[in-house]
């Protein structure tokens, strides 16, 4: 039969309370095998112990179905092999995560097969494993049929030998690991951390020999914007939903809200909060979702994204902190995807600004073009880091390689390249007329303006910003621009991340936004541009360009 894991109707289905899996059971005796066990469990934490399908809802028995319903008995080849459910929190993922797995133990004929559920701290893993333990605890037949060991998180099956482990995942606990089915609970967690990818793939490395085989990922998005393994999971999981990519071997179970609902802001509003919470009503209180909002609401902006973030699986594609910058507020909003190229294309002057550039920093440039037709700032921005910035700041170390692999940041191998390619930006500027002047730390970077002068650049055009309290102007000259919306940028991840990383500080009657401030989370990016606002805020006069772009023309 014809058959797909894509799903491009979705957004249909979610707001219509209809499961969001896109096919019924490709083999439908091994799906109702699965689920005469799976509904058999009892959850021992809720009043009366009731069975798995005492609590059982559509939009879960049909991603349980998926999940076993995908493996051909007569081959012994899952056709299905790897999951990921997205779904708000306390929707029911750890007890489903421990039925799921138990129902595979037992179904289980390989001999010594070993199945994993991991997760990113010890916490997290007896979440998972306390559920299993109680549901084997809670019936006799099981209780015959699996040992338990509370000490190691680990469920034996008496006949087969076979292990269902659940451990706080690492390196170490993963390698060399031979399993058959693999549940990854909290994905967004592993997403901060470094060398993630390469510790799932460890895990999962003995799928290649188990055609039997499968790979679950449980997630809530991410309080902070996603990043890393997560990252990558989310997008290749839209995508496959979405009808771009065909991948008939996973399957994405997303639980977010439409764009258009997000615009409109329906994501606030309590009658919505069932779109993200498909067990709304059962182990989701709605009373307690709405305090929650209210008690978020006037705790202010921050507060509020982390309730979006966990109760409601919206995406965060800015921290805003209580001592944010006034422009974070905004920023978002003004993203009108501006290019290099469309900038220079636009624009009747450009202003540069250069900020960073140590061994163990960010070396970041802005470009600020003043547009021609609407006379609105145009904005981009670039940035370079050395390798040793990904050893020394493991924390971000997955963030920088998503910021690569987007375009708006590149890891340079030899020291002194990000100054060359740095010119060679301010070069190309220069090239077409419309560059005014170039603004940096009054400090001085020594390499680039060293750089800039070596290919002719007029000393007097390498212009030293003043910093701190000095910069008050600049700051709130751009963040009224953003206010206005007559301040476009490219829309990109990198510099999202560095607005939400700006912490101000007051200091009498000015502001300050500094590094210092802000820790070991990068703001070069927008401390540069902070430094050509400084420069387009002098009202620098229209210049003529040195030549037209014609774009599309051959």
């Amino acid at each position: 039969m014809e058959w797909t894991t894509a799903c491009p109707d979705w957004e249909t289905r979610i707001v219509r309370r209809r499961p969001l899996v896109p096919c019924p059971p490709l083999f439908p005796q091994s799906a109702e095998q699965a689920l005469k066990i799976y509904r058999q469990l009892r959850v021992v934490d809720v009043p009366g112990s009731p069975t798995m399908a005492e609590l059982e809802r559509e939009w879960l028995t049909s991603f349980v179905e998926a999940v076993f319903g995908a493996y051909d008995a007569q081959s012994g080849r899952r056709l299905i092999t790897e999951f990921l459910l997205l779904v708000s929190k306390k929707n029911t993922k750890s007890t489903a995560a421990a039925a799921i797995m138990l129902t595979a133990l037992i179904l289980n004929w390989r001999m010594s097969a070993e199945f994993l559920v991991l997760a990113p701290t010890i916490e997290i893993a007896n979440n998972s494993f306390y559920p299993a333990r109680d549901m084997v605890r809670a019936d006799e037949e099981l209780s015959d049929l699996l040992h338990v060991q509370d000490h190691i998180r680990t469920i034996t099956h008496r006949a087969t030998q076979a292990v269902l482990k659940v451990v706080a995942a690492d390196s170490e606990t993963v390698s060399g690991k031979k399993a058959t089915g693999v549940l990854v609970d909290e994905l967004w967690l592993f997403g901060k951390r470094p060398n993630a990818e390469n510790m799932l793939r460890e895990a999962t490395g003995g799928l290649a020999s188990r055609p039997e085989g499968f790979t679950i990922y449980l997630s809530t998005q991410s309080d902070d914007p996603p990043a890393g393994v997560f990252l990558q999971k989310l997008r290749y999981a839209r995508d496959v939903r979405d009808g771009k990519i065909n991948d008939r071997q996973f399957m994405p179970v997303l639980y977010e809200f439409p764009q258009a609902l997000l615009d409109a802001g329906a994501a606030r509003k309590p009658e919505n909060f069932y779109v993200t919470n498909p067990n709304l009503g059962v182990s989701v209180d709605p009373l307690f979702l709405d305090r929650e909002l209210k008690k978020a609401e006037n705790d202010g902006e921050e507060s509020i994204r982390g309730f979006l973030a966990k109760h409601l699986n919206v995406e965060i594609g800015l921290s805003l902190r209580s001592n944010r910058w006034a422009g974070a507020d905004f920023w978002t909003s003004c993203a009108g995807g501006v290019t290099l190229e469309g900038l220079i294309e636009r624009s009747t002057v450009i202003t540069v600004g250069i900020d960073g550039g140590g061994l163990d920093d960010m070396l970041a440039m802005a470009a600020i073009g003043l547009e021609a037709e609407t006379g609105k700032w145009l904005h981009w921005t670039h940035a370079w880091v050395h390798p040793i910035v990904l050893e020394r700041r493991k924390s971000e170390a997955e963030r920088f390689r998503d910021f690569a692999k987007a375009g708006d940041l590149t890891i340079v191998e030899n020291i002194g390249d990000d100054v060359q390619q740095v010119a060679d930006y301010v070069e190309q500027i220069e090239a077409s007329g419309l560059l005014d002047r170039i603004g940096v730390d009054q400090a001085g970077i020594g390499e680039i303006v060293e750089a800039l002068l070596e290919r002719k650049f007029d000393q007097e055009r390498i212009v030293g910003i003043p910093q701190g309290w000095r910069m008050t102007a600049a700051i709130k000259t751009a963040e009224r621009k953003l206010a206005e919306a007559a301040m476009l940028h490219q829309g990109c991840a990198m510099m999202s991340w560095c607005v939400g990383n700006a912490k101000v500080e007051p200091r009498g009657n000015a502001i300050i936004i500094t590094k210092q401030a802000s820790g070991t989370a990068k703001i070069d990016p927008l401390m540069a541009t902070f430094d050509a606002v400084a420069l387009m805020a002098m009202d620098p006069k229209p210049r003529k360009k040195k030549y037209q772009m014609f774009v599309g023309r051959i």
